[in-house]
């Protein structure tokens, strides 16, 4: 056999590229596969929601103690982006005021409540706290303890949208989180912190 000829001769090219080309479409396909079965495809498609959140103080109570928190009402509101299922959306962090026992009535009676000077509510003094910040500030409390968003479900289904805002009964030096979870628990982030003006 010439030199010449050996070069020239390129019956065996074809099947060597088609064995390359049936080996790559094969591992393609094995990744693909391995992917779904193992959980890979779905948790790719989970993605968390995006949407802003502002949060506005306002005192309600001076704390007479010196170097004590004061008490005030935290406006938490969905400024814009997705739309957030309302058993999804939890507000947690630190300086909730569930008890609602340091708010100050030495100074000023409540006219519309059974409030009077000195009184230190209960654990299920709910409406006295609601009765307290509307005649202090004119304010609503949505929230006095950390959990699911608890105040206004504009969306279809009571999901949140933009405009929509929650009432948080805290104090000044809180620290707060606008957290999603998702419904199965597979996924959670937050979407958005923020410390009080004694943070």
């Amino acid at each position: 056999m010439e030199l010449k000829q050996l070069l020239n001769d390129d019956d065996a090219v074809s099947p060597v590229i088609g064995v390359i080309l049936m080996v790559a479409i094969t591992v393609i396909l094995a990744a693909v596969i391995a992917s779904f079965v193992l959980g890979l495809g779905n948790s790719a498609t989970n993605t968390n929601p995006q949407a802003s959140f502002s949060f506005e103080y306002e005192q309600v109570d001076e704390n007479p103690d010196s170097g004590s928190s004061n008490w005030g009402i935290v406006t938490i509101s969905h400024d814009g982006g997705d739309t957030i299922a309302d058993n999804e959306l939890y507000i947690r962090g630190s300086g909730f005021n569930s008890s609602g026992a340091n708010y100050d009535t030495s100074t000023k009676p409540l006219e519309n409540s059974n409030l009077v000077p000195g009184f230190t509510p209960s654990g299920s003094a709910d409406d006295d706290i609601q009765a307290y910040t509307d005649d202090e500030v004119g304010v609503t409390v949505d929230m006095l303890a950390p959990g699911l968003w608890n105040g206004t479900k504009s969306g279809d289904d009571s999901a949140i949208v933009s405009g929509d805002y929650t009432n948080v009964y805290a104090a000044s030096d809180y620290e707060l989180d606008v957290v999603y979870e998702s419904q199965e628990g597979q996924s959670s982030s937050t979407l958005q912190e923020d410390g009080g003006p004694d943070a």
